[in-house]
């Protein structure tokens, strides 16, 4: 792939953090100090940052996202890897900046953005923050798959979700953000926070993509709800689980069960709620 300079403020994946050891950060930040009252979460204070970033494919407006404005290289790279415009970097033929405003022009095989198409997905309101319209199949029409594998131990899981929340700098800043994070069952490969729950999850996607590491048979730790359009970007990606502090939706359930995905609820909770794959 041709990755050219982006523009300021359309970051490159420099705030992916993939030292499990140390927790990423924001360019010129500074870490708290004691009896500071940076990461209190203060009313009076707290804003969460938001803005407009759009995509075209092939000279075609895909998308405008409204998210949190860093990580957006791995942002576009993992939406269109969710979307099935791309498998590996490999599809993705150009990705370029736009230098007046924060947007992208990507290019990528023509066939792949022939087979999306082919897929005829209805556009439907999703339930992600802002509301945002989104492609999706039908459920009951997604291809059945086996089991790709189990999450790890509940006490395990409650590990790496403490590690997730400790590596939120804007969560400990605000309390108003997401969080997602790639994980191998021992450690955080890849971690983004976003306004959006779904942009979240697609900068970490992305992150991996344009690292070259494999994300099938891999979890998934998102903050928010598992929604169905979470549940078919988790499928597409292969991945073997998804926990979340919060719960799944039905049509998620739906989604994970035919695509052989678990999915797991109240993660962090003493019973967490498992939904295994169809037999």
């Amino acid at each position: 792939m041709k990755r050219e300079p982006l523009t300021p403020g359309a970051s490159p994946g420099s705030t992916t953090n993939h030292d499990p050891e140390t927790p990423g950060s924001r360019p010129g930040s500074v870490p708290p100090t004691p009896g500071s009252r940076r990461g209190r979460m203060l009313a009076d204070s707290a804003v969460v940052e938001e803005l407009p970033v759009w995509l075209e494919v092939n000279g075609e407006p895909a998308v405008t996202w409204m998210c949190t404005p860093d990580q957006l290289e791995e942002l576009a790279t993992g939406w269109l890897h969710g979307e099935g415009y791309i498998e590996s970097l490999d599809d993705l033929v150009k990705l370029r900046p736009c230098a007046p405003d924060l947007g992208f022009w990507a290019e990528v095989k023509p066939e792949r953005v022939a087979a999306v198409k082919g897929e005829n997905r209805k556009r439907v309101l999703a339930s992600g923050c802002g509301a945002v319209s989104t492609f999706l199949a039908d459920p009951h029409q997604v291809a059945h798959a086996p089991a790709r594998g189990e999450p790890p131990a509940a006490e395990r899981l409650r590990a790496l979700f403490k590690d997730l929340f400790g590596r939120g700098e804007r969560y400990n800043e605000t309390g108003g953000i997401h969080a997602a994070a790639l994980t191998d069952d021992q450690r955080l490969l890849f971690h983004a926070e976003d306004i959006g729950r779904h942009n979240a999850v697609d900068k970490v996607v992305g992150a991996a993509v344009i690292a070259r590491v494999p994300i099938a048979g891999r979890g998934l730790l998102v903050t928010g709800r598992i929604s169905a359009e979470l549940a078919y970007k988790a499928a597409r990606a292969g991945l073997a689980w998804v926990a979340t502090p919060s719960v799944p939706s039905t049509l998620a359930v739906t989604i994970a069960r035919r695509t052989g995905i678990v999915l797991v609820g109240r993660a962090v909770s003493g019973t967490p709620h498992v939904h295994r794959p169809d037999a």
